[in-house]
């Protein structure tokens, strides 16, 4: 039974200290592993945005007869009841060749500030041109004094007054 008993403590010195070895040991460190920085090249430079040519109205006049060009014939302030009146508006733009899209309009009213008639036309301006715009009544016009006011882009930039007489 002495055997057995040494044997059984044997084993068990054994154990122990295999388990204290064990809960001795360091611990390993994780070996860090260094990558190194991608290379990317530059970014190419964003080409500047395309240029857009500045819109102006240069010239507005009022008549009757309106030529090939779309200019008026022979600018009037005053027409009959029965006159279709017409309107050339003369655009340009900073640079002739740019393309500059817009909205030019005209907004006709009578002395009482009635409404006679809106226009707008959707123009992709480029270097100089003209846009007519026209109002006519089949009863006539009532006599009166008249306003036209163009729109660039919603905002008023020139205004023509006429009569009907």
């Amino acid at each position: 039974m002495m055997i057995r008993t040494r044997l059984h403590t044997a084993v068990a010195a054994a154990l122990l200290a295999s388990v204290a070895l064990v809960g001795c040991k360091k611990k390993e460190e994780p070996v860090a592993v260094s990558t190194p920085p991608a290379t990317t090249e530059p970014a190419a430079p964003t080409p500047p945005p395309a240029p857009v040519a500045a819109v102006t109205v240069t010239t507005v006049d009022l008549g009757t007869t309106v030529g090939a060009d779309k200019k008026i014939a022979t600018p009037t302030a005053t027409f009959k009841p029965s006159d279709t009146i017409s309107a050339s508006v003369g655009t340009s733009t900073s640079d002739p060749a740019t393309a500059a899209p817009a909205k030019l309009g005209a907004k006709w009213t009578f002395q009482d500030g009635s409404i006679v008639k809106e226009d707008t036309a959707d123009i992709n301006f480029a270097g100089p041109g003209n846009t007519v715009f026209s109002i006519n009544s089949p009863k006539g016009f009532p006599t009166g004094k008249y306003k036209l006011e163009v729109l660039l882009d919603g905002a008023v930039v020139q205004t023509r007054d006429f009569e009907v007489k």
